[in-house]
């Protein structure tokens, strides 16, 4: 999957280093409202950061035997987040999927049309027979999504992420391939 368009306002691509710009925009005009649960926002100081993150999913591609694990989520033809798995055990078939939307694209149904797209193509097109999600305790909203689609709650690790000045328990959920179909 290098472009697969969901509907005619919603697609995922590959990241390019074409993207880097917009890509810091985005998150720099969203790092306040991203920083409530995200830390390694901070980690992205200007457009050479952003670089190097996009130019560390490229090469995930190599890495995948050919198949891309992080994607741009496009938005009428802007980047509007991304979505992705953090880690793939490939010995165990279990993908960590991981996501985050800019504030101006929020509320608009496009994480859940990508976020059902990423489960597709985790189970079909990577063979994956378990998908995770590890969600700070506190964040509802993104604890929702994984919810709405079938993804059991399998436990709580307390204490698990610190936030800036506390620390927070994380959310396990899990959805296996049998469940999906």
């Amino acid at each position: 999957m290098l472009r697969h368009i969901i509907d005619e306002e919603v697609s995922l691509r590959m990241f390019t280093e074409d993207d880097i710009e917009e890509f810091y925009n985005l998150l720099n005009n969203s790092k306040q409202h991203l920083k409530k649960w995200i830390t390694w926002v901070d980690s992205v100081k200007n457009k050479e950061d952003a670089g190097k993150s996009i130019k560390l999913k490229i090469e995930g591609l190599v890495e995948n035997g050919g198949y891309p694990t992080w994607f741009a989520i496009i938005n009428e033809g802007k980047i509007a987040g991304t979505i992705g798995f953090n880690d793939i055990d490939k010995t165990n078939r279990v993908g960590e999927l991981g996501y985050w939307l800019g504030k101006n694209f929020q509320q608009k149904g496009i994480m859940s049309r990508a976020f059902k797209a990423v489960i597709d193509y985790g189970f079909t097109e990577l063979g994956l027979n378990r998908i995770e999600v590890y969600i700070a305790a506190g964040n509802r909203r993104s604890r929702a999504l994984p919810e709405r689609f079938g993804f059991l709650k399998e436990g709580i690790i307390r204490q698990a992420e610190w936030l800036y000045n506390h620390f927070e328990d994380e959310i396990i959920y899990g959805l296996l391939a049998e469940d999906w179909k």
